[in-house]
């Protein structure tokens, strides 16, 4: 195992964790539309109910994928984590909003109420994939920091910090840039065609089934619109490039170039989006099919993965500097050393038998389809 190949197996397993994250969104999708889906109370318990038997997956995905880029590419933790607090603290709290969320909306001697809450996970439901999809588009549109590594050895330096924000905003003003919206608002409408397709596929009710494929609709054409402009404006822009010294420089239609270049990656892309066209499709023109979730599921999985190995492979930045260019980071110049990545790759090994255990609770938990009965149980939401 060479260094470079090291480099490379570390990004596509943290590339893979943010394409599980994005999948598993659908706990906030579903939660943003539940007073829809559920018309009447009995309804929308059926709804977070449903979402509250796996909103543990979607917190544990997104704390192994922040751990997994903190011991592989440390300096992006540091710039991104540590210099955008302010989009990552909201990105928590409302996470954390969530999980209190889930356990006191009907508990006894709760005296805001169960609608409090339930607004709380509203607000999860949006702002969670809005900022997370805007903290991805950040790979392709660039953040604003400066990375000044000398400040390790420079006696005079006040602190020794390697990276820093370049304004007091700490990572909000990516959302003044316009694509990272459009970006980030497109997350939120996948998200919510995820989320309907899986409590259609877990919740035995057919009022809830049938507003489900209403709301599919709703949902499903401003995400097509909002991602399809997105991917034309991405294949478009300038991109940016690492040069044989590791400096940094525009290159026009960078990440088309990306995509036919490393055409494994335009088939992978290719396929995703068919898979999600297809679970949609069938899903609102085949009366009775309530399979939707995994097709798009699987199709959302590589979509997101082949995206997030375009910003990184084939010799680019994959977090760009708008502040200062030669700032950006790369897969070379942000990465563990050589023994962290090859002690790591060991341990790594031991993921498929996690997959398993998730694969084997996931079908344990939903091994009965969830109906109006069990929300009476002691154990409901």
């Amino acid at each position: 195992m060479t260094y470079e190949f090291l480099q490379h197996y570390w990004c596509f397993v943290v590339s893979l964790l943010g394409a599980i994250l994005v999948f598993l969104l659908f706990v906030q999708g579903a939660n943003s539309v539940a007073r829809s889906l559920g018309y009447t109370e009995e309804g929308r318990r059926l709804v977070y109910n449903s979402t509250g038997r796996k909103w543990e997956f979607t917190f544990t995905t997104l704390v192994t994928f922040g751990g997994a880029f903190f011991a592989s590419f440390p300096l992006f933790y540091s710039t991104s984590f540590g210099g955008a607090y302010w989009l990552w603290m909201i990105i928590l709290f409302t996470f954390v909003l969530q999980a209190v969320s889930y356990e006191f909306q009907n508990k006894i001697g709760n005296f805001l109420g169960p609608k409090t809450f339930q607004f709380f996970l509203t607000l999860n439901g949006i702002l969670g994939p809005l900022l997370l999809g805007g903290a991805v588009a950040t790979f392709f549109e660039g953040s604003n920091f400066i990375v000044e590594k000398n400040n390790l050895i420079d006696a005079t330096a006040i602190t020794p910090i390697i990276s820093r924000w370049a304004n007091a905003s700490h990572g909000l003003d990516a959302l003044l840039n316009p694509w990272v919206l459009v970006f980030g608002f497109a997350v939120v409408f996948l998200a919510r065609v995820l989320g309907i397709l899986y409590v259609m596929n877990n919740v035995n009710d057919e009022d809830i089934r049938s507003r489900g494929s209403v709301r599919l609709i709703g949902a499903a054409v401003p995400f097509l619109v909002l991602f399809v402009g997105y991917l034309v404006h991405l294949l478009l822009k300038e991109g940016f490039a690492v040069d044989d010294f590791g400096r940094i420089y525009m290159e026009p239609y960078k990440y088309l170039n990306n995509f036919i270049e490393m055409w494994y990656l335009l088939v992978v892309l290719l396929i995703g989006v068919v898979l999600v066209l297809y679970g949609i499709g069938k899903t609102i023109f085949s009366k009775g099919y309530i399979g939707g979730i995994w097709p798009a599921g699987i199709g959302t999985v590589l979509t997101v993965l082949a995206l997030l190995l375009c910003s990184a492979w084939n010799n680019t930045a994959y977090y760009p500097s708008t502040a200062d260019l030669q700032s950006s980071l790369t897969i070379q110049n942000s990465c563990s050393s050589e023994f962290t990545l090859t002690t790591m790759f060991w341990v790594s090994l031991l993921v498929p038998f996690v997959l398993a255990y998730i694969i084997y609770a996931w079908r344990a938990i939903d091994a009965k389809k969830l109906d109006k009965e069990e929300i009476k149980t002691d154990h409901a939401y």
